[in-house]
């Protein structure tokens, strides 16, 4: 039979420890999930590092303050990724961000002026940054981030179908931005 891996054990000990007040713990449970962490908001900050920065910041000092909620029904990982994610949604709602305002094609290359290929990561943040809060919120969390319409819907107050919808739209822009044909 398997050995489930250390690092989930080894969080729960640190979260205990954490939660009572040892700082030393929290500190190892932030080197463990910094990077996927910051990786997750920086996606959602449209590649904004500075803004990804503080965000990811806000994100732990909320895990501080509410480590003694954490009920260990989850990974901790997965607990901090989502309430990481909830700091950057509020960020993007406290922003005003319009969930059905998108970046005006006017201002978009035409296909062939695009002097990138779309396969550089670099250039591909750099479109996705591009997009529009709520589009890119739908379209990392859907894209990369793995989660269902329902899930996005829920989060982001807004229809399955709405959610749908602004994917389909997000995919559009960004083949365009790419300068990739429709």
């Amino acid at each position: 039979m398997p050995t489930a891996p250390s690092a989930p054990s080894s969080d729960t000990d640190d979260v205990r420890a954490a939660a009572a007040g040892d700082r030393i713990a929290f500190q190892r449970l932030y080197r463990q999930h910094v990077d996927r962490i910051y990786g997750a908001v920086l996606r959602l900050a449209g590649y904004d590092h500075a803004r990804a920065e503080d965000l990811t910041q806000d994100a732990f000092v909320r895990a501080w303050q509410k480590l003694g909620e954490f009920r260990h029904e989850s990974a901790f990982g997965t607990w901090l990724y989502r309430l990481a994610v909830n700091v950057a949604l509020m960020d993007i709602r406290s922003r005003g961000a319009d969930p059905v305002r998108f970046v005006d094609e006017e201002a978009l290359p035409e296909h062939g002026e695009t002097p990138f290929c779309a396969a550089e990561r670099e250039e591909l943040e750099r479109a996705i940054g591009r997009l529009p809060p709520r589009a890119r919120a739908v379209l990392v969390l859907h894209d990369v981030e793995g989660w269902r319409h329902e899930e996005i819907g829920a989060e982001l107050a807004m229809a399955v179908g709405t959610s749908k919808a602004q994917l389909h739209r997000a995919r559009g822009l960004l083949r365009k931005l790419l300068g990739e044909p429709s």
